[in-house]
């Protein structure tokens, strides 16, 4: 990978110091200041939908390109919730960094590293990162600088919890790979675990009862993928328990609070003819096997999946950049951060100030993937103006500032149905439908907005054999 060639050329860091503490030696070094004979640096921390598509639009021959990320990959959110029941597999909705921006694995002077931000120094222009270390016997983390020119961030958002006791847990989000991969090794767990003799039936019925909490497109989704799982799959191969698993969507206001009505209440009637269970009630407390509601109810389960939307993560919140209402980081029309050079931020992780009057955008992947495209040909615009070195571009021409519209949203409710709301806003008006046409439109869309061919082979094979063959269920 890109950060073990990094360390193999040590001529490319400038290494600082090291120093010892009284558990485990940490390491330190860096990338030192661009030189006057190199390309400007760009560096990109994040590689969600906003971070790749930023990378995939800038010009590799105008600047050169760091990412940092704890993870190499994008995921394309809008089909992940096919992968916690085996509708598709988990590679189908990973697109490696190195497709997205090839300079990335292939430019001298451009690399992507494997790590996490700890801070910033944007007086310096310096960022400070910490490699990323999992288990045991992992290595110690590597702490390094990297100096940059223009610095992106795009570190997206976490999700809420308002902070209720318990969540993080005993409940599931559902964002990443690995969630999806724990969503099904717990589900397929819990489904053989039922079959053992002298499992008495009210363990069987609470091992077997999925609650999501969330009413919103990814838990919506979530329940009708399970809902169909349950329907065309377990009933067939867990003959014995098929009478004890069912869903429970847990929702505190509206389902799809942000579709049109009559697009709500089609999902209702269709989540709850699945054998979806809804239920309006605000989570107060998260214990091991059961969760309180307000009315004091309490809901056994034996998988949670928590999607309640999302909110700034803790490293947005320690920046001591400008803010915004919210607690996002503040940025301007031209989607830079007031009062520090160099410094712009896209995706979740940011919304207006409020000197400019604008509203916080929603957190969505087609706001992240729009910014990511507009500021990509604003620093292509300010590289060949040759405004690309640090402190270059205050009296660079920025032209016109970005413009969100909405384009309409999408939302899947199994058995063959989805929603497709077409309107320029909750109160705009334009096209709304849901049905089966629905579902293909879902499904097209979502195939061409893959990133690459290869993961739309991929998605369009699982589809087809899905179809054919039924999921897979192999725990693995």
């Amino acid at each position: 990978m890109s950060f073990l060639r990094n360390l193999s050329n040590p001529s490319s860091f400038t290494f600082l110091s090291r120093f010892t503490t009284s558990s485990a030696p940490l390491r330190y070094g860096g990338l030192g200041p661009t030189q006057a004979h190199q390309k400007p640096r760009v560096v990109v921390l994040g590689t969600g939908w906003a971070g790749c598509r930023f990378m995939k639009g800038l010009d590799p021959r105008l600047y050169d390109i760091v990412c940092v990320s704890p993870r190499n990959h994008m995921v394309f959110t809008p089909l992940l919730a096919s992968t916690c029941v085996g509708t598709l597999e988990f590679r189908s909705v990973a697109e490696p960094v190195a497709r997205i921006q090839p300079a990335i694995s292939k430019e001298p002077a451009s690399y992507f590293f494997l790590a996490k931000c700890t801070a910033i120094d944007a007086h310096n222009h310096v960022v400070q990162c910490e490699t990323v270390t999992e288990g045991a016997q992992a290595p110690d983390p590597w702490k390094f600088t990297i100096s940059y020119d223009k610095l992106v961030i795009a570190l997206g958002a976490q999700p809420t919890t308002f902070g209720i006791h318990g969540v993080h847990e005993h409940a599931i989000f559902l964002r990443e790979v690995h969630h999806a991969q724990e969503i099904r090794r717990k589900l397929l767990m819990n489904l053989m675990m039922s079959e053992v003799p002298g499992i008495t039936e009210e363990e069987k019925k609470r091992l077997l009862h999925c609650v999501v909490v969330g009413g919103g497109p990814t838990g919506v989704e979530f329940s009708g993928e399970l809902s169909d799982f349950i329907m065309r799959d377990v009933r067939q191969r867990y003959a014995h328990v098929k009478d004890y698993i069912h869903v429970t969507l847990i929702e505190a206001n509206e389902l799809l609070s942000t579709f049109d009505v009559r697009l709500r209440q089609y999902a209702t009637k269709q989540l709850t003819k699945s054998g979806v269970r809804l239920v309006r009630g605000i989570v107060k407390d998260v214990q091991d096997q059961k969760i309180i509601l307000n009315d004091g109810s309490e809901v056994p389960y034996g998988l949670l999946v928590w999607s309640t939307g999302v909110g700034p993560s803790p490293i947005i919140k320690s920046l001591d950049l400008p803010k915004s209402p919210g607690g996002r980081i503040g940025i301007d029309e031209w989607l830079r951060v007031p009062s520090v050079e160099d410094i712009f931020s896209i995706g979740d992780c940011s919304g207006y100030v409020e000197s400019t009057g604008k509203p916080t955008l929603p957190a969505l992947a087609q706001v992240a993937e729009r910014q990511g495209k507009y500021l990509a040909n604003l620093l292509n615009k300010i590289g060949n103006a040759n405004g690309g070195r640090a402190n270059c571009a205050k009296d660079a021409d920025f032209g016109d500032p970005f413009v969100y519209k909405h384009v309409g949203s999408m939302a899947s409710v199994g058995s063959y149905k989805a929603l497709v709301d077409l309107r320029h806003g909750k109160e705009g008006k334009g096209l709304s439908m849901a049905g089966f046409v629905s579902w293909f439109i879902w499904r097209s869309a979502y195939l061409t907005r893959v990133v690459s061919w290869r993961n739309r082979i991929y998605v369009a094979i699982n589809w087809t054999t899905t179809l054919l063959f039924g999921r897979d269920i192999s725990r693995i």
